[in-house]
């Protein structure tokens, strides 16, 4: 999606102040990190969070002062356009490089044997991040699982290339979501990395958590580096 000043119901002063960076406000062409507007926002647009003021601003105003953090990522170009290209926490660092995990969920989702895939990022001590793959199949594959995970990694290195490190992967019978059908890569991210997590309220099956760790202790018995 690309947009450049709004003009629709919003003052376009406020909004074409984006800045676009990882950890301060100087914006480049084609620089790629996340993506903070600007204060104040118009006249009654997301004053707060009900009942939670705090968690309101810890989650949108703290990052960058004076801004407010969409948590989207995304690039500006050379004429001013912003392209929001994903969520902020759907982008990993590996050894420099900035990935997004969906770029690498859509080369998985191009193999035929895969009905529906997810990549979070693992905590590296040398890379800092390296992604980590969960691919669904679909009925009828005949490949073995580590046939799978081979073809899987293969194909990340073609499209994308070695720089992802991407080579770790797992096959699981489902990927946990909400009942509206958004996938919990939080909690995934959570699992690879041994973290302590909570049940969402909105997911439509707790039973696939345990399912999916049990799977990830089985292939990688202490956390993912």
């Amino acid at each position: 999606m690309a947009a450049s000043k709004p003009t629709v119901n919003l003052q376009a002063d406020h909004m074409s102040d984006y800045e676009i960076d990882d950890t301060s406000l100087s914006s480049s062409a084609y620089a790629s990190g996340s993506i903070a507007i600007k204060l104040p926002l118009p006249p009654g647009t997301f004053p707060t969070l009900w009942n939670n003021d705090a968690g309101f601003i810890k989650s949108y105003m703290e990052r960058f002062p004076g801004y407010f953090d969409t948590g989207d990522a995304g690039t500006v170009d050379r004429d001013g356009f912003l392209s929001v290209m994903s969520r902020a926490d759907d982008i990993i660092n590996v050894a420099g490089h900035r990935l997004s995990t969906g770029t690498l969920e859509e080369v998985l989702s191009a193999m035929p044997e895969v009905a529906e895939c997810a990549v979070v990022g693992t905590r590296d001590k040398l890379k800092g991040m390296r992604p980590f793959g969960f691919v669904v199949l679909k009925a009828g594959v005949l490949a073995s699982e580590d046939q799978i995970v081979e073809q899987a990694i293969a194909s990340i290195r073609q499209h994308v290339g070695a720089f992802a490190c991407f080579d770790r992967c797992i096959v699981v019978p489902r990927v946990p979501k909400t009942r509206s059908g958004k996938v919990l890569r939080r909690v995934l991210r959570s699992i690879v990395n041994s973290d302590e997590y909570e049940v969402p309220a909105t997911i439509d099956d707790p039973s696939v958590l345990p399912e999916i760790a049990a799977i990830f202790a089985s292939h990688y018995p202490s956390p993912a580096k």
